[in-house]
């Protein structure tokens, strides 16, 4: 389970929390806007915003604001700024060299809860936007914490009180709906400035996996630690599959005619073939490769796969050069993986690196920042 998920089940269990978001970075930093952790009352910390060494800290000024203040428990920003010697003076030692900018707000009696918001995002498998107000200078009538949810759909709620900053955010938001990309926008309003964090809030990866023999677990259970939508398609229609791969969020046992009435792919789909079974494969790529599907591996040889290739140009299933430059086969990154682990991790890997639009080279050899400015 990766970090949000337990965020968002730790919350539900515990409606008494608070919520500390990285809202905005500058430099070096270990992680981006919009890593989160949770703080229970009762002091559990899920999630983490550092390497940990700020969560600590954080937890720190969360109580002494709920020791100082009898009402309501009011947002707040804490900046780390990494790029000075005091950094080792704190006791932090980050080892980054960047400003580290971090929204802490109450998730009790909360009508703006940006939880509910990214868990209903999650759960509809729909994209969405949270726009967060993290910094206000001057006298503007603008609440620290203030926000914008919009759906997918288009659909808005929101709790800004300055229609003219509305309009504005709102119309940036539906950029990010677009680009599927995280901002930091600064507008100028009235006497004074505001700062906003607009948040892509992405659904979860989906793979699908056609193949459920052994060798197929561990790349399931890599998914589901990162968090990913998995579905497990056995060709076979095995009951023992169900039982086997109990940790999908959905197992289809099917035959490979049918295939299509079956499998939805979208544009965020990787698919993942590891069915051993060659004329199941063919069926599978005859479906695969015209589909929007961001990904598509095949694990098996070269020489197998351009087997495969060549036998769906003798029946006529045309495909383009775009849609062959999304299929990786071989599959996985060169890592000399052997063992069934080993190449579940190769497999993650590469599938990593197209999420993310890297090469997976050696971070060592980059040149440029590992992170957008």
């Amino acid at each position: 389970m990766n970090h949000l998920q337990a965020i968002i089940d730790t919350y539900q269990k515990n409606k008494t929390a608070f919520l500390a978001t990285i809202v905005n970075t500058k430099g070096s930093t270990y992680r981006q806007p919009g890593a989160r952790m949770l703080v229970t009352k009762e002091g559990e910390i899920i999630g983490m915003v550092s390497a940990g060494c700020l969560e600590q800290d954080i937890f720190h000024h969360i109580q002494q604001k709920i020791e100082a203040v009898d009402t309501n428990f009011q947002p707040f920003l804490i900046t780390y700024d990494i790029t000075t010697n005091e950094d080792i003076t704190w006791g932090f030692g980050l080892g980054c060299d960047g400003v580290v900018q971090i929204l802490v707000e109450s998730l009790e009696n909360n009508a703006f809860n940006s939880m509910n918001f990214i868990s209903k995002c999650l759960k509809s498998q729909q994209i969405g936007v949270l726009a967060t107000v993290f910094q206000v200078d001057g006298d503007i009538n603008v609440q620290l914490g203030a926000k914008l949810m919009m759906y997918a759909d288009g659909s808005i709620t929101h709790n800004f009180a300055v229609m003219d900053l509305y309009q504005k955010v709102a119309t940036d938001a539906q950029k990010v709906i677009n680009t599927k990309q995280s901002a930091i926008h600064q507008y100028s309003v009235s006497s004074g400035k505001v700062q906003i964090f607009i948040e892509a809030i992405q659904p979860p990866t989906p793979l699908v996996i056609f193949g459920a023999g052994r060798d197929a677990i561990p790349l399931a259970q890599f998914a589901k630690a990162l968090g990913w939508n998995l579905t497990v398609v056995d060709c076979r229609s095995l009951e023992a599959t169900a039982n086997r791969f109990s940790i999908a969020d959905q197992v289809i046992l099917t035959r490979r005619e049918i295939l299509s009435q079956q499998i939805t792919l979208t544009t965020d789909t990787v698919a993942v073939i590891m069915t051993h079974n060659y004329y199941d494969d063919l069926e599978i790529l005859k479906l695969l490769l015209p589909s929007p599907a961001l990904y598509v591996g095949l694990l098996g040889s070269r020489n197998r796969t351009q087997r495969l290739l060549q036998e769906l140009r003798l029946q006529q299933t045309a495909y383009t050069t775009e849609q062959l430059r999304r299929l990786h086969a071989p599959i996985g990154l060169d890592i000399g993986a052997e063992t069934p682990e080993e190449i579940a991790i190769a497999i993650v890997a590469e599938i990593q690196t197209q999420l993310s639009g890297r090469n997976g080279g050696f971070l060592k050899n980059r040149q440029t920042a590992m992170h957008p400015a």
